[in-house]
């Protein structure tokens, strides 16, 4: 069985529709990862458990996703030494609160922070952190990042062939 390199946690599985999105991207590069739900409020003792011992399970990077206060990323993030990226998750008050709540860190206690529900950042940040040190993954990295830019020059010759009376492009 392989190991996991990445641990992607939620507070809850009703989160899972958007962690999806940071799965999906693991798969496309071919990471073992692990998925969780945790609650830094309903279940510390597990969060604990889990952070504490997390780098001697192998992981290399921690995504964490929470709703409304989003204490989970910076708990986890206060008791290991690995990167923690957290994930605001719409919740409430349009995922503000999640993305104050993890932003706001005290100082020696950061957390990589994306756009509230933004799980395939999250995923693609974690690719990058580990592609420092794995040549290949660097490689399938460089590639990703030239599909993108395919895609936009694509679009944009697209572009081309709208036609609108004052469009002169």
């Amino acid at each position: 069985m392989m190991e996991p390199k990445v641990s992607i946690i939620m507070g809850s599985t009703s989160d899972l529709p958007v962690m999806e999105g940071a799965a999906k991207i693991l798969d496309e590069f071919g990471i073992p990862f692990e998925m969780n739900a945790l609650s830094a409020h309903r279940t510390p003792e597990e969060v604990e458990k889990f952070a504490t011992n997390a780098a001697d399970r192998g992981i290399k990077v921690i995504i964490a996703a929470a709703g409304m206060a989003a204490h989970l990323p910076g708990v986890i993030a206060a008791m290991t030494t690995l990167p923690v990226i957290g994930v605001p998750i719409k919740a409430s008050l349009d995922g503000w609160d999640s993305i104050l709540s993890i932003v706001q860190m005290p100082p020696g206690i950061p957390v990589a922070t994306v756009a509230v529900n933004g799980a395939r950042n999250a995923a693609i940040l974690a690719v990058q952190i580990m592609a420092t040190g794995d040549a290949e993954l660097a490689e399938s990295f460089k590639a990703f990042k030239n599909d993108l830019k395919k895609k936009i020059v694509k679009a944009n010759e697209e572009l081309a062939t709208v036609k609108y009376q004052y469009k002169t492009n």
